[in-house]
């Protein structure tokens, strides 16, 4: 049974189905709330944006390196290995493993700083997306079709939170929500998809895949920023680098649960009501 769409006196449009407007209010807020730089100005007690401009020059470099090597990994690990996990669909994640796992390779960061950017991040990225791959299967997704994983690697597109578009016309600007993130990476995610069904094989170098990457990497390089700058603290240390990457899988443990929440709404009730549902609330 689909949602039923009614029109209230407030002129939104509603779903009578309970349970699922529920569910789809939850991750709406999940999508829509604060980003991990609120969450880490009140774990270290000062503003991460402050904190970003005080790291050298020399960490932009290393930090977009470290960003290209680790979706590139991770693109390769989506492609892959992700289907090939024995968990059953609909099965319930496996969250605290994968935060245990996250704080320790954070430890490393927190002692070492920029130092240890290169090592950590691909590991902490990968720890995210298996943690991301189980919570998609835990929605009844197919982690054997290639365009589930790919939609894996999608949600670290949405850790940026909400953004605004440059001015435009009449200095006004667009915001960028969850729908325009998906829309901005439909395309790229078809064409990358295509591209390995015909080669046959993941060539990271191909045009198409470089596309996703790099748009996936303007945004997720947001929130690595933030917390390479947290962990950049000199009172940070090696404990609070465990606490800061434990935030970090945890942040994208929630958008992933939200994100794949909606997909599994869209599939049952199909997109467009979802979609105008998701945007009346």
């Amino acid at each position: 049974m689909g949602f039923i769409l009614s029109e209230k006196e407030t002129g939104l449009i509603v779903l009578e189905d309970q349970v699922g407007l529920a569910e789809l209010r939850e991750a709406k807020e999940v999508l829509t709330h604060r980003g991990m730089a609120d969450r880490l100005t009140e774990l270290i007690g000062m503003p991460v944006t402050a904190t970003m401009r005080m790291l050298p020059d020399a960490a932009e470099g290393a930090v977009h390196g470290a960003i290209e090597k680790a979706l590139r990994t991770a693109l390769n690990v989506a492609v892959k290995t992700l289907g090939d996990e024995n968990a059953q669909r609909g099965a319930a994640p496996r969250l605290l493993s994968h935060k245990w796992m996250a704080g320790l390779t954070g430890a490393a960061g927190g002692a070492f700083g920029m130092a240890s950017v290169a090592a950590e991040l691909p590991v902490s990225t990968l720890l995210i997306l298996r943690s991301v791959a189980d919570i998609a299967r835990s929605q009844g997704e197919d982690l054997s079709d290639l365009e589930t994983r790919l939609a894996c690697l999608e949600v670290f597109a949405l850790g940026a939170g909400n953004e605004r578009s440059p001015e435009g016309e009449g200095d006004e600007s667009r915001e960028i929500g969850y729908f325009a993130v998906r829309a901005g990476l439909a395309k790229h995610t078809a064409d990358a998809a295509k591209y390995m069904a015909k080669s046959g094989a993941l060539d990271a170098s191909a045009p198409p895949l470089v596309r996703l990457v790099g748009e996936i990497g303007k945004r997720f390089g947001i929130v690595v920023s933030e917390k390479l700058a947290a962990q950049a603290i000199p009172v940070v240390g090696a404990v609070g680098g465990a606490l800061i990457n434990t935030y970090f899988i945890d942040h994208y443990q929630e958008l992933a649960r939200a994100h794949f929440t909606v997909r599994r709404l869209e599939r049952t009730h199909g997109p467009a009501a979802i979609r105008a549902t998701y945007e009346s609330l």
